[in-house]
């Protein structure tokens, strides 16, 4: 076998493994996912069945394996169970993969891998019932700011994409404070509620550890992605409604204004789209491509790209 051979195999070893260590984590996600909008503990109880209550067997949680074999249903009730917990589980072990191929063995892929993990929560509970949990947010704010300074000492080792304390409390102050703005003038201009508070902890969060230029980044992917989205669901909602509408017989006008009331209601309601997850999607796009996306637009615009870690010295240089 030559070295290259030898080197691609064991690389394919450890990509394999940072699958697996992601459909694990991401099992321990579901339980996140599914108990912390209850306030209940992800320890205990053991993971059981919702509807019949049987403690689930070792066997029967392996991730992605078991859904497969008990064809999605309690080996006991036969309850189904939810596609949530196997997609959950495959985009964290995706996720792992894609964090161990670009950071290598670092203390950063440990880093970034739990970050990626937490994103995923963020996204599958703000859709479920739109809240993002403090438990990443609140906590992750000064976890992503003592990183930060770890990264000013090692960053020729640790491989973090932040290596400066100033950077990372920058983040955080324009992470909150560029939502809870817009947030201000949204209810004074449109008098309606704008960005949710969890928003702007979210984006404060990731500002800790992706620094302020991850927060332009992620804040300028999450309102492209969410825009495109929230355009196409209008164009179908529209298309769907002309298609479905058809004629009715005639109504008193007390029945008629409380059914559009009704409608009125279920459009308003159905126009509005969770925005953590755009945000979650937004900053792992920028932490594994962000600086690629930055030097392609400064090649557009006709400007030499600055490296960052040159950059921050010469300020710390000049606050000194």
């Amino acid at each position: 076998m030559h070295f290259s051979e030898f080197t691609l195999t064991i690389q394919v070893f450890f990509l394999g493994a940072a699958f697996i260590l992601g459909t694990v984590i991401g099992s321990f996600c579901n339980v996140c996912i599914s108990r912390w909008p209850s306030g209940a503990s992800v320890v205990q109880p053991r993971s059981r069945c919702p509807k019949c209550l049987n403690s689930i067997a070792w066997y029967d949680n392996i991730p992605l394996l078991s859904w497969i074999i008990l064809r999605a249903r309690c080996r006991h009730c036969k309850t189904p169970i939810s596609a949530q917990y196997p997609l959950v589980e495959l985009i964290t072990g995706l996720l792992f993969m894609l964090v161990f191929r670009i950071f290598g063995f670092t203390p950063a892929a440990a880093v970034y891998m739990l970050f990626s993990a937490s994103m995923v929560i963020v996204t599958a509970q703000d859709l479920n019932d739109w809240t993002i949990p403090d438990e990443i947010s609140i906590t992750g704010i000064p976890v992503g700011i003592v990183l930060s300074l770890a990264g000013m000492y090692w960053h020729d080792t640790a491989g973090l994409r932040v290596t400066s304390f100033y950077d990372s409390v920058a983040g955080v102050v324009l992470g909150g404070g560029i939502l809870m703005a817009l947030d201000r003038i949204t209810v004074w201009v449109l008098k309606k509620p704008g960005m949710g508070f969890g928003d702007v902890k979210l984006l404060a969060m990731i500002g800790a550890f992706l620094g302020w230029r991850g927060v332009l980044g992620t804040l300028v992917i999450a309102s492209v992605l969410g825009s495109v989205v929230g355009f196409a669901l209008i164009l179908y909602f529209c298309f769907k409604g002309e298609a479905e509408q058809k004629p009715e017989p005639e109504k008193d006008v007390q029945e008629e204004a409380k059914v559009d009331a009704e409608e009125q209601e279920i459009t308003l309601e159905g126009h509005y789209l969770p925005f953590g997850p755009w945000l979650a999607i937004g900053a792992l796009l920028f932490l594994f491509w962000g600086q690629d996306i930055i030097n392609s637009y400064l090649s557009i615009i006709n400007v030499t790209p600055v490296d960052p870690i040159l950059l921050y010295d010469d300020l710390s240089a000049l606050i000194r």
